[in-house]
């Protein structure tokens, strides 16, 4: 594996209750777990599609919500960490070393979105062509401030952005190189907080959000049709964490 800076390599489940959160989305789109013995920590639970590990699951620290965190690839966390902290970036977690495994930061944009900064000992996996259901599809920020937010996004990690016109307003792809790696978007409504959203690449959209519904999750976007893109759906899970579904066209 080589490092891809820019991409977007791992994501990762916070919630009070890993079990549920295991257990719900094993159902929903048949992930499995392994059980990786952590170095002077609690194990860390991953998360494999196949036998592709993708994710993992942790224990949201004492009062704070469930989510998503993705996982930014960087060639140095903590360069990077400085830069986004001097681009007016909240430190949540300062830059350190997961045992042999890699070195994580954790930030907050300037607009409050969450992330986490990576580089892996391993490497990155691969740009695929297209990738296999149940494995992650695209990452989405949205944030009130998408001019500004785009700015930090492409002064702090070097992004381009190709511009497409919605009817809701401006959609932002960010790229390294040809490669898009993620969308920015401005919020619809005044009190969505910033935050990244996680697409999962699913054969039946329809089916996928049923299935989260009766699994007890919370339905906020209807299977909807993005033309020339595919079907989506959001829901919220059981602990609290929101989640996209994708049927590409």
């Amino acid at each position: 594996m080589s490092h891809l800076p820019g991409k977007f390599v791992w994501f990762e489940h916070l919630s009070s209750d890993v079990a549920k959160a295991r257990g719900f989305y094993e159902k929903l789109f048949g992930w499995h777990t392994e059980v990786m013995p952590m170095p002077g920590g609690e194990p860390y639970t991953m998360i494999q599609n196949g036998s592709a590990a993708i994710g993992g699951y942790s224990k949201a620290p004492a009062g704070a919500p469930a989510g998503w965190l993705s996982y930014l690839s960087v060639d140095d966390v903590d360069a990077s960490y400085k830069a986004a902290l001097g681009a007016g970036a909240k430190s949540l977690m300062a830059p350190m070393n997961y045992g042999a495994v890699g070195r994580a930061a954790t930030i907050a944009d300037p607009t409050g979105a969450v992330l986490s900064l990576w580089k892996g000992a391993q490497g990155d996996p691969e740009d695929v062509a297209s990738g296999p259901v149940g494995g992650w599809y695209w990452n989405e920020l949205t944030t009130q401030d998408d001019k500004a937010t785009l700015a930090f996004y492409e002064k702090v990690f070097g992004f381009t952005h190709d511009a497409m016109p919605m009817p809701q307003g401006t959609y932002y792809v960010l790229k390294q190189g040809d490669k898009a790696r993620g969308g920015l978007t401005k919020a619809m409504d005044a009190s969505t907080p910033a935050m990244w959203m996680q697409y999962v690449k699913v054969a039946d959209c329809d089916a996928s959000a049923a299935k989260a519904v009766g699994l007890g999750a919370h339905q906020v976007v209807p299977p909807t049709d993005i033309p020339t893109v595919g079907r989506f759906s959001m829901f919220i899970d059981p602990q609290g964490a929101a989640l996209a579904v994708m049927k590409p066209a």
